[in-house]
């Protein structure tokens, strides 16, 4: 399981520690890339800019994507990643602080497989982010294309 990556696309420095102190603490030892704003995560997927010749076959096994981000936010990346044939079958957790009716269901309509508000409490944190990567790295079962195979 440690070789399925995940992508972490967040800006907020202490959600980030957050997020990977609560994968720690359930024991998901995946490697975790960290992007801080939506053109990143971009270029980190499709191999362009700073990650310009990354091997792009190899994709993370979940994305989770925060809304509010720096240049593009995380609803216009997930617009490209499902307009994009490589990543349209990406699994992508929205993983963000709004509780806004027209973000939840404009990431739905966009096609996020998840929505999840971040809990306020480190300890729901810590739950919420162990039943995301049970789930999503171990019990769901991908479509090939997804892994890039």
């Amino acid at each position: 399981m440690d070789e399925r990556t995940i992508l972490l696309v967040e800006d907020n420095p202490d959600d980030e520690a957050l997020t990977l102190r609560a994968l720690s603490k359930n024991n998901i030892l995946n490697e975790v890339v960290v992007t801080r704003d939506g053109v990143e995560a971009l270029d980190y997927l499709f191999g362009t800019g700073t990650y310009e010749g990354r091997d792009t076959s190899r994709q993370p096994e979940l994305i989770l994507l925060d809304l509010k981000l720096p240049r593009l936010d995380g609803l216009e990346v997930l617009k490209r990643l499902r307009a994009d044939d490589r990543t349209r079958l990406q699994p992508v957790v929205i993983l963000t602080t709004s509780n806004e009716e027209r973000d939840i269901i404009s990431s739905y309509e966009l096609g996020a497989n998840s929505y999840i508000r971040k809990p306020v409490d480190f300890n729901q944190f810590i739950e919420a982010v162990g039943q995301l990567g049970l789930y999503w790295l171990v019990i769901n079962q991908p479509p090939p294309e997804a892994r890039g195979t």
